[in-house]
């Protein structure tokens, strides 16, 4: 039992040695595996973010008063806002909406100073161009906080004393800023790990196939669970490095913080590049043809993992069939886990269901890989 241990053991390092010689003669592996993932986290991490600032706001200010134009200061001052045009009448602001030139219209009715120091009630009325709803929320969020904030400060202007009956204090947690970095790079690290690792996977057998080197393989007593497993571990140690990599440049670049256990991290992400390395041995198994191997790989990789794990649309609000087959794509869990542990410290106790499913999903991935991988030309 340990002889045939052993020899499983140094086929297998045999096998993994050879496929690191391969990786060191082809400069677009590395490339692939370390360049790429980084340069696409920064275009990302800059490039898509749901946080807007100088918002062009339009104002139709009917009473012109010294206590409207304190109001209207009070949006754009901070730079939430910036004043894109005065108009003269409410309707105008139809126009601009249409070409784009402001997100909203601030209405301050006439008598607006004379009401406020009666103690009357006013009523501001603000237009939103809602053709882009996470923009349009945006504008109603930070525009009731700034009307909140000067309503606060006239009343304890004109002296009232006393408190409300009721009272509501909003804490927000683990994004008290609300940047979208912070909740993309998690997902955007899910993301390049599943493309990088099915693509470097899906070329090597399918590459062994056309340049007729699998003929040797055949003649040796190498078996298939091994050559398997030696393909997959350099592509695994790559893996990995790639994460620290893709997770080093988003707490440096971002700001992302690294709440839980680096252990933890290490262990999603060795669970979750096993499945997706699987994946693509699984593809190059089944094509033999690196072009078909490439598409398939892409195809099976980028999409799902983009739309199905919840990396920028909520897997909840998804119909019900959809919500089934995101069970089946890695990615769901890694996203869910690295969130978890980067961003709010959770342990083993809320994450060991995405472990689970990350090793049961690999387990069967290589399984029915090694299976479909025939000793055999035709």
């Amino acid at each position: 039992m340990k002889e045939r241990l052993r020899r499983f053991v140094v086929r297998v390092g045999a096998m993994s040695a050879k496929e690191v010689l391969h990786i060191q003669r082809d400069p677009r592996t590395l490339y692939l595996a370390l360049v790429m993932p980084v340069v696409l986290l920064l275009l990302f991490g800059y490039g898509v973010s749901f946080d807007l600032d100088r918002m062009p706001l339009a104002v139709a200010d009917a009473d012109r008063t010294r206590a409207s134009r304190e109001l209207v200061n009070a949006f754009v001052e901070p730079g939430e806002f910036a004043l894109a045009r005065e108009l003269a009448t409410p309707e105008e602001a139809g126009a601009l909406f249409r070409r784009g030139k402001a997100l909203a219209a601030l209405v301050v009715p006439r008598d607006y100073e004379r009401d406020l120091s009666r103690g009357d009630r006013v009523e501001l009325q603000l237009l939103v161009d809602g053709a882009d709803p996470v923009s349009a929320n945006q504008v109603l969020s930070k525009a009731d906080a700034i009307v909140r904030a000067v309503s606060q400060a006239r009343a304890a202007a004109a002296g009232f004393v006393g408190q409300p009956p009721l009272q509501v204090d909003i804490w927000t947690r683990y994004n008290p800023e609300g940047r979208s970095a912070v909740f993309f790079v998690p997902g955007l690290a899910a993301y390049l790990m599943a493309i990088g690792a099915v693509l470097l996977t899906a070329l090597t057998v399918a590459g062994e196939w056309e340049r007729g080197s699998m003929e040797q393989l055949f003649a040796s007593p190498v078996g298939r669970l091994e050559i398997i497993l030696g393909k997959l571990l350099p592509y695994l140690a790559l893996g990995m490095l790639q994460l620290l990599l893709v997770l080093g440049v988003g707490t440096t670049a971002f700001d992302v913080p690294v709440r839980g256990s680096p252990v933890l991290i290490f262990v999603l992400g060795l669970l979750f590049l096993v499945s997706m390395l699987g994946q693509g041995l699984l593809i190059s198994v089944v094509t033999k043809n690196q072009l078909v191997a490439t598409q398939a790989g892409a195809l099976s990789s980028l999409i799902p993992s983009l739309l199905l794990s919840g990396m920028v649309f909520p897997i909840e609000n998804m119909p019900l069939p959809l919500r089934m087959l995101s069970r089946v794509i890695p990615a769901r869990y890694l996203v869910h886990g690295l969130r978890g542990t980067l961003l709010k410290g959770n342990g083993l106790a809320e994450v060991w269901t995405d472990l689970a499913a990350l090793a049961v999903i690999g387990l069967l991935v290589l399984a029915l890989a090694t299976r479909r991988f025939k000793r055999r030309l035709a």
